[in-house]
């Protein structure tokens, strides 16, 4: 599984990224996070509010920090 944070690197982002890495473990999924900083990148997967988080090449949340049980139920 391969999951991006999109975001410029602000609190928020870093927010969405330790929830993730928690839902990560917490279900023991083989999973690699990525960290995606590069604004065109970010505008690529048409996301104009950040945090961003993509599974799989699919935006499943934009502009919110999600808890890691709110993240779970994405990663299934």
């Amino acid at each position: 599984m391969n999951i991006k944070i999109l975001g410029s690197g602000c609190p928020r982002c870093h927010a969405l990224e330790r929830e993730t890495r928690e839902a990560v473990d917490r279900l023991g999924l083989d999973a690699q996070i990525e960290h995606v900083t590069d604004l065109p990148s970010i505008m690529g997967y048409g996301v104009m509010s950040t945090p961003g988080l993509v599974v799989d090449e699919k935006v499943v949340s934009t502009g919110k920090v999600l808890k890691s049980r709110e993240i779970e139920p994405l990663l299934s």
